[in-house]
């Protein structure tokens, strides 16, 4: 399964939701975007504020000012990655040209360009696709998260055998592990950790045991 293996953000109108928490991005410039429209992604780097730091999940709150940069970027990332206004080039832009994002679970790597179809890819999987953020822990330029993938599958599934498997609605949540490597402000490695056996089995795509004991 190829998945995932996420400008500055106003806080009238790029809000993300992080572990039931509504949190909003505070950008260096004040003009909002309105009706769900993008905000365009040559604007200045995004902020957090105090307040806002104090609502996310975080297993440390003595953060540098670096620290809290780097944060930033990646709640950002996170935010034009939710599956009502997806932004791929803020996501794309947010990485150094030599950035990679490792979908580590599938063996999956995205550069350059590739990056730009990891969101409409889950999209179509899951078009309320969200990310649970459940712990956040920052250490100078590595930010680790643990999430849940989370949405409804009402898109199309590949499958290696031929065809596709057709959403049925059903909900998933997906128990992931972020690792966001960052370098003067950009991503420079992301690697993600997708639970996928129970991805698939919250899609209603089991592993057949039962064939593959047969074959031998």
């Amino acid at each position: 399964m190829k998945l995932l293996s996420r400008k500055s953000i106003t806080a009238a109108a790029a809000v993300a939701v992080l572990g039931g928490l509504s949190i909003a991005a505070v950008p260096s410039q004040a003009s909002p975007a309105h009706n769900g429209a993008a905000v365009h992604s040559d604007t200045a780097a995004p902020t957090l504020t105090a307040r806002q730091l104090a609502k996310l999940p975080l297993t440390d709150r003595h953060l540098t000012k670096r620290e809290k940069a780097n944060l930033a970027i990646v709640l950002r990332d996170y935010y034009v990655a939710e599956g009502s206004h997806i932004d791929v080039p803020t996501f794309v832009n947010s990485f150094t040209k030599d950035g990679v994002f490792n979908d580590m679970v599938a063996g999956q790597a995205y550069r350059g360009e590739a990056l730009g179809s990891v969101l409409p890819y889950m999209k179509g999987l899951f078009s309320n696709v969200h990310r649970d953020l459940k712990r956040i822990t920052v250490n100078g330029d590595v930010v680790s998260i643990e999430l849940s993938i989370q949405g409804t599958f009402d898109g199309q599934l590949a499958s290696p055998t031929g065809g596709v498997v057709k959403g049925n609605g059903h909900k998933v949540d997906a128990p992931t592990a972020d690792f966001w490597y960052l370098k003067n402000g950009k991503v420079k490695t992301f690697n993600c950790f997708v639970g996928y056996s129970k991805m698939y089995h919250d899609m209603g795509v089991d592993f057949d045991w039962a064939s593959a004991v047969n074959k031998h």
